[in-house]
C-alpha cells in the first residue's frame, strides 16, 4: 500500500482514518469520537506544544472494533506500519481494542467515545447532523473517560449502576441508575449535550430521570418505547478497573531469536533501572497483565522492529491474557512518560550533550519575585511561590494541641516533634496561604492524626483557603527552606518546649547543607567521624568550643551560609577547622578517627519526568487512577479529586463538590507506596482546593484562567455541553417534569399508536419551528432541558445582539440567542461555523458571547 500518494502533510493535532473497501479513508473531524464496531481505525496524534503534551513523540493507534473482520484488521495494520515508516522513530505505537482502550486514547475524545453498531455504508455520512428519525438506546459508563455503547432497545439492557440515554431524535432522555455517583451523572449529561449539539444542531429536548417517581411524564415516554418494565432492575455491574496495587506488578523480559524459536527470558522485577535496556536488543515489559510494552533498542534490526506487535500478541497468548490486552511499542529515545516512570530513574540519553532548557539552569539563578508571580511555569519548576519573605507563624504540637513558637526560635525544629508552619504571602494583589505540616521521623500515629486535625481547624479559620503541604523531615521542599532564610536547624533530641537549653557536656555534630538562603538546612547527625563528608561543612559542638569544619570540596557560598548557622546553634567560641588540619581534641570528641566519604560528589541530576494527571477513585478500598494525557484546566471538574504527579511533589486537587476529601492524603501515600519505580514515601504531598491553586500547581498547565471558577453565572441554568451543569441535576428533573408533553396511553404497550403520536408531535414541532415565531403569540415557558429553534433564514443580528431578555423576539431562548442567527451572519460575527462554535469548551463559548453582545 502506498500511502505517500494523496496523504496530506501531517499537521499538529488529531488525524483519524477508517477502513472502507480494503482501503483507509479519512474521518471528517465532526465525526471524531464515533467508532463503528465492524471497522478498524488508525488514529494519529501529533503534539502541537511541548508543554501541553507528553514530549516530542507522536502517538499512532491501531483500533480494532469488536465485529471487525480479518480483512479490515489487515488493512489497518498495514496502513499503520506504512504511516509509521513515514513518521520515523519518534512515534509511540498502540494497539487498542474496543471498550478496553488506553488512557492515552481516551484522552483525545471529550466528553466521551460513542460505539456504533454495524458498519458504515459507503454512501452514508459518519454522523448525520439534524437527523431526527432515530430510536436508539445508549449505555453510558465511565468516570473520567466516558463511553456510550448502542445496546438493545429494551429494559433488559438497564442496570442500577450505569446511565442510559434513550435517544428519540427530538427528545433525549437520560436515565440515571440509582447507584450512579454525582460525577458519573455529570459526565453522562456532558456527553448527552454533546450528542444533542453535534448530531441535532442543538434542536432537541433533554430530559433527565434521576428519580422515576418524580418524572412520570418522562417515564411514560420511556415505557411507550420500551414497554412497561417487568421485574426489578439488574444489579450494578462490578467495576473492572485496574487498581494501583495491580499496576505495581511489573516484570521485564528479554526477547530474542534462537534459530527458528523465539526466546523470552524474565530479566528483572522492580525496582527497574534504565541500564537493563541495551540498545541492540528488544524487551517486553509486562505491567500486571493489563498492559504490555515493547521497547526497541535503536540498534535492533528492522526485522525485529517490524515484528514488535506480533511478538507482543504471542506473549499475550502464551501468558493466557485477554486478547484485548493493550499493547504499546516504544522506541529507544522516544519513550512515553508512562513507560519511563516504571523505572527508578531515567536519563534522556540523546539530550545529555544538548543545551538543557528550563529546570537545570533555573535551580541556581537568583530569584526574581516578580517573575515568579507573573510566570507560574517558573514557580512550578523551581517549586517556589516567592522568595520566602512573607509572614511566618509556627506552632509546635504538644499534648496533641498546637502551641505557638517564639518567633526567635522559628527555625529550630526537633526530630521528635511535629509542627504547623503557616506562610502568608501576596500574589497579584491577592492574599494566599500555605500551611506546611512538618513531621519528624519519630512522630506516632496519634500525633499525626492530631496534626491533621489541627490543620483542619486552621483551614476552617481561614475560610478553606489554605494550601496544605505534608512535609517529612529530610525531604523539605525549597520554599520551606527559604521561609527560614537559611537558618533551619533540625535537632535530634526531642524537646518538651523550645526554651529548653542543652546540656553543657553534650557533644553534638551538625551537617550544614546548601549554598544560599533558599536551599540551606542544617541537620543534627550522629557525633562520629563516619558522619563527615569532604564535600560539605559540619559544626561540632563540644563542652568548650564549637568547631566549624570545612571539607575540601565545599565552596565560598557554603562557608558563608555556615557562619550564619553557627550563631543559631551555639554561642560558644568558634574555631574554624580545615579538612586535614584537625586538632587532636576534634577527633577525640568524635570518638576517634574513622573513614568517611571523600570523593568529589557529582552534581545531582534533576528529574525531568513529564508531569502526569490522574483522576482518583476507590474500589474495594484500593486506589484506582485514570490518567488524563495531554491535560488542561478543563480536565479539572468540581466533582473530582485529581492527582498531579510532578515527580518531586504529589499534588491532590480537591474539587469543591468532591465527596472524598478525607481520603486524599491517604490516596497520595498509597500512590507513592504502590508506584512501580519505588518512590520515596517522604515525597511531599500537597492538598490544593479548587479556586485556591498556587502557581507551583498552575504552572504545570499549558494555560490557566484564574477567573474560571469565580464566574457568577447562575447555577440554576444548564449550559450545553458543560460537566459543571450537572450540579443542578435535581433542578433539571424538576423543570422537565413541569414541561408538559403529550400524554401517552397508560396500558404500558409500546404500540404503534404511541410511537406515531411521538413522531407526529416531533413533526409538528419541527414544522412550527421552521415557520418561525408567531407574532403576538404567547411565549412558552423554557425548561432547563432547552428547546432550540432553527429559524428559516435566521433573525436579524440587531434583534439579538445587546438585547435584554425581555426585549428578544417571542420564542427566542435568551441563553442561546446566537443560535437564531442565519449561518452566514453567525460566520461573519463569530468567525466560525455553528458546529465549530458548539464544539468549543463551554467557558470559551460564554466568553465569546459576552464579548460580542450575545450574553
Amino acid at each position: 500500500m502506498d500511502i505517500s500518494k494523496g496523504l496530506p502533510a501531517i499537521q499538529g493535532g488529531l488525524h483519524i482514518w477508517i477502513t472502507e473497501n480494503q482501503k483507509m479513508v479519512p474521518v471528517p473531524e465532526g465525526a471524531y469520537g464515533n467508532f463503528f464496531e465492524e471497522h478498524c481505525y488508525v488514529i494519529l496524534h501529533v503534539p502541537q506544544s511541548p508543554k501541553a503534551t507528553r514530549g516530542a513523540s507522536s502517538d499512532l493507534h491501531y483500533w480494532i472494533g469488536k465485529q471487525a473482520g480479518a480483512e479490515a484488521q489487515g488493512t489497518a495494520a498495514a496502513f499503520q506500519q506504512h504511516l509509521q515508516e513515514e513518521l520515523g522513530g519518534q512515534t509511540v505505537l498502540h494497539r487498542e481494542a474496543q471498550a478496553h482502550e488506553s488512557d492515552c486514547f481516551c484522552s483525545y475524545f471529550r466528553p466521551g467515545i460513542i460505539y456504533r453498531k454495524g458498519g458504515l455504508a459507503s454512501d452514508l455520512k459518519h454522523v448525520e447532523t439534524n437527523f431526527f428519525n432515530i430510536q436508539r438506546l445508549l449505555h453510558i459508563k465511565g468516570r473520567k473517560h466516558v463511553s456510550a455503547t448502542e445496546v438493545e432497545l429494551s429494559w433488559n439492557s438497564f442496570n442500577k449502576g450505569d446511565i442510559f440515554l434513550l435517544d428519540l431524535g427530538k427528545m433525549m432522555i437520560q436515565w440515571n441508575g440509582p447507584k450512579t455517583s454525582i460525577s458519573e451523572k455529570a459526565r453522562g449529561l456532558a456527553l448527552t449535550y454533546s450528542l444533542r449539539d453535534r448530531e441535532r444542531g442543538g434542536r432537541a429536548q433533554i430530559g433527565v430521570v434521576d428519580d422515576e417517581a418524580k418524572a412520570p411524564d418522562l417515564m411514560q415516554i420511556m415505557e411507550a418505547v420500551l414497554g412497561r418494565r417487568v421485574g426489578s432492575l439488574r444489579a450494578a455491574m462490578p467495576s473492572k478497573d485496574i487498581n494501583q496495587l495491580q499496576k505495581a506488578s511489573v516484570r521485564l523480559y528479554h526477547v530474542y531469536e534462537k534459530g527458528k524459536d523465539l526466546v523470552v527470558v524474565e530479566l528483572a522485577t522492580p525496582p527497574l533501572t534504565q541500564d537493563l535496556l541495551q540498545e541492540e536488543d528488544v524487551y517486553i515489559l509486562d505491567q500486571g497483565g493489563f498492559k504490555i510494552y515493547v521497547w526497541q533498542g535503536r540498534m535492533s534490526s528492522l526485522q525485529e522492529r517490524q515484528a514488535a506487535f506480533s511478538r507482543a500478541v504471542g506473549f499475550i497468548q502464551a501468558k493466557g491474557y485477554p486478547t484485548y490486552t493493550n499493547v504499546e511499542v516504544v522506541n529507544d529515545g522516544a519513550e512515553s512518560a508512562a513507560f519511563k516512570q516504571l523505572f527508578r530513574t531515567w536519563s534522556e540519553k540523546r539530550s545529555r550533550n544538548q543545551k538543557l532548557g528550563g529546570r537545570d539552569k533555573l535551580i541556581h539563578v537568583k530569584l526574581d519575585v516578580g517573575k515568579l508571580h507573573t510566570q507560574p511555569e517558573l514557580a512550578a519548576q523551581l517549586r517556589m511561590v516567592d522568595d520566602g519573605s512573607g509572614k511566618v507563624e509556627v506552632w509546635c504540637m504538644e499534648d496533641l494541641r498546637r502551641q505557638p513558637v517564639d518567633p526567635k526560635r522559628h527555625g529550630q525544629l526537633y526530630a521528635g516533634n511535629y509542627y504547623l508552619v503557616l506562610y502568608t504571602y501576596q500574589r497579584l494583589g491577592r492574599v494566599q496561604y500555605i500551611l506546611y505540616l512538618w513531621q519528624g521521623r519519630q512522630a506516632t500515629a496519634d500525633e499525626i492524626k492530631a496534626l491533621n486535625s489541627n490543620a483542619k481547624e486552621l483551614d476552617v479559620m481561614y475560610g478553606g483557603a489554605l494550601v496544605q503541604e505534608h512535609v517529612t523531615m529530610g525531604s523539605e521542599p525549597p520554599h520551606f527552606l527559604a521561609i527560614f532564610q537559611g537558618q533551619l536547624v533540625i535537632f535530634q533530641e526531642r524537646a518538651g518546649h523550645h526554651g529548653k537549653g542543652q546540656s553543657a557536656s553534650t557533644t553534638r555534630l551538625f551537617h550544614v547543607q546548601g549554598t544560599d538562603s533558599q536551599n540551606t538546612k542544617t541537620m543534627e547527625v550522629p557525633a562520629r567521624a563516619s558522619s563527615l563528608n569532604s564535600n560539605d561543612i559540619f559544626l561540632l559542638v563540644t563542652a568548650g568550643v564549637c568547631y566549624l569544619w570545612f571539607g575540601k570540596g565545599c565552596n565560598g557560598d557554603q562557608r558563608e551560609m555556615a557562619r550564619v548557622v553557627v550563631t543559631v546553634i551555639s554561642k560558644k567560641n568558634e574555631e574554624t577547622v580545615l579538612e586535614g588540619q584537625e586538632p587532636p581534641h576534634f577527633w577525640e570528641a568524635l570518638g576517634g578517627r574513622a573513614p568517611y566519604p571523600s570523593k568529589k560528589r557529582l552534581p545531582e541530576e534533576v528529574p525531568r519526568f513529564q508531569p502526569r494527571l490522574f483522576e482518583c477513585s476507590s474500589q474495594m478500598g484500593c486506589l484506582v487512577l485514570a490518567e488524563v494525557v495531554f491535560f488542561s484546566q478543563e480536565d479539572l471538574d468540581k466533582y473530582d479529586i485529581m492527582l498531579l504527579d510532578t515527580w518531586q511533589e504529589i499534588f491532590l486537587w480537591l474539587g469543591e463538590a468532591a465527596s472524598e476529601w478525607k481520603e486524599a492524603v491517604a490516596w497520595g501515600q498509597e500512590y507513592l507506596k504502590t508506584h512501580p519505580a519505588g518512590r520515596s514515601p517522604a515525597t511531599p504531598i500537597v492538598l490544593v482546593k479548587q479556586g485556591h491553586e498556587p502557581p507551583t500547581f498552575t504552572g504545570w498547565f499549558f494555560t490557566w484562567d484564574p477567573y474560571k471558577w469565580t464566574s457568577h453565572l447562575s447555577d440554576t441554568k444548564v449550559v450545553e455541553g458543560s460537566p459543571a451543569a450537572a450540579s443542578t441535576i435535581s433542578e433539571i428533573t424538576a423543570e422537565v417534569n413541569n414541561f408538559r408533553l403529550s400524554r401517552w396511553p397508560g396500558n404500558g404497550r409500546a404500540g404503534a399508536v404511541a410511537l406515531q403520536a411521538l413522531k407526529g408531535s416531533q413533526d409538528s414541532s419541527e414544522n412550527e419551528l421552521m415557520r418561525g415565531p408567531k407574532s403576538g403569540g404567547t411565549r412558552t415557558s423554557s425548561s432547563v432541558s432547552s428547546t432550540s429553534a432553527t429559524i428559516n433564514g435566521g433573525l436579524r443580528r440587531e434583534q439579538l445582539m445587546h438585547q435584554a431578555a425581555e426585549d428578544l423576539p417571542e420564542g427566542v431562548d435568551p441563553a442561546r440567542r446566537e443560535f437564531y442567527l442565519s449561518d452566514s451572519d453567525f460566520q461573519d460575527i463569530f468567525g466560525k461555523s455553528k458546529e465549530e462554535f458548539y464544539s468549543m469548551a463551554t467557558w470559551r463559548q460564554q466568553q465569546e458571547k459576552k464579548q460580542l453582545g450575545f450574553f
